[in-house]
């Protein structure tokens, strides 16, 4: 019988996002599609799929159309089979988790015991976990924004008004691990349009044109 899912009542049908994914068109997913498959069947869940192939980085069309639906409350948990199959991080893993969490999806490693549901100790143990490392990045990020505002005041640059320079950094951080736009736009409370200008910005100030 099915655990109840957090937000789920027991007579509410549970809806499981399979994602797998492979590194290049020629690999066989066939081997993680069928055990997540005998999973939810076996906990009486429907299923849709997602499936990635030849996914980089920095593209996964998939994986971002998965967490968009999340926001939509399209199903009830996600299904992988290994996390190296969901993120290419710690930092992506986190975030990625955290916002399924706050979308009410639960999040299910099947092959290495992982777990977000909150009905469980083991669940809120993981997600406490997470917020901690979560809180631990945070202030990196902010350490560095105050080494760089210190630096450039030694420098002599005219700062201004500040602006919320620690979203900047963060939305850097997670773009460079893969996150997408959108899961970021949520995450730092910013509209996507200012994301991506903030950071191409940022990439630019890291990387001057050579003249």
């Amino acid at each position: 019988m099915a655990r109840r899912l957090k937000g789920v009542s027991p007579s509410k049908a549970v809806t499981a996002a399979i994602y797998v994914r492979v590194s290049t068109v020629d690999q066989n997913h066939a081997m993680q599609t069928t055990e997540l498959k005998g999973y939810a069947e076996r906990m009486g869940w429907s299923i849709v799929e997602y499936s990635e192939k030849a996914s980089s980085v920095k593209k996964r069309p998939v994986f971002e159309r998965m967490m968009q639906d999340a926001r939509q409350r399209k199903f009830d948990v996600v299904l992988v089979w290994k996390l190296d199959r969901f993120a290419r991080s710690v930092l992506q893993l986190n975030e990625c988790i955290q916002l399924l969490d706050q979308a009410g999806v639960r999040f299910l490693c099947v092959t290495q015991g992982i777990d977000t549901d909150r009905q469980s100790l083991g669940g809120r143990l993981l997600m406490q976990i997470l917020g901690a490392i979560a809180e631990f990045e945070r202030g990196l990020i902010a350490e560095r924004v105050r080494a760089g505002m210190a630096q450039a005041k030694r420098s002599g640059k005219h700062l201004g008004r500040p602006a919320p320079i620690w979203d900047r950094f963060k939305a850097l951080d997670m773009r460079r691990h893969g996150v997408s736009w959108p899961a970021i736009a949520i995450a730092v409370g910013q509209p996507e349009s200012s994301v991506r200008r903030a950071v191409k910005k940022l990439e630019q100030d890291e990387n001057p044109p050579k003249g």
